[in-house]
């Protein structure tokens, strides 16, 4: 079994839809216009939350956030075969690891 995150456009770009908490927080990022920009504020991201398992970048295109409807933050299980097996509701609020849980003891048998 494998965890990843997945870092998609910025929610909150300084260039865009800036939050008053992010300048707070200094969590102020342009909207990235390259993979290597992307890759630049993923890292930041990614260090500032001490998230411990691997991060994916979806690419400038936002393919997968199109195909995945993760903005602005989701959950999600993807069964063996590839398929969807638990989507949650988009976050911050539908952001609810215990169906994520829930999925996995079932998918594991237990």
């Amino acid at each position: 079994m494998a965890f990843y995150v997945v870092y998609i456009r910025e929610a909150h770009p300084s260039d865009g839809w800036q939050m008053a908490s992010n300048v707070r927080e200094q969590v102020v990022f342009r909207a990235p216009k390259s993979l290597g920009e992307r890759d630049e504020v993923a890292g930041a991201c990614v260090r500032r939350l001490a998230i411990e398992i691997p991060a994916l970048i979806d690419d400038v295109d936002d393919a997968v956030e199109s195909a995945y409807t993760g903005w602005p933050d989701r959950l999600y299980v993807i069964g063996r075969d590839g398929r969807v097996v638990y989507k949650s509701a988009p976050g911050p609020y539908g952001f609810d690891p215990s169906g994520v849980a829930a999925t996995l003891k079932r998918l594991a048998g237990s």
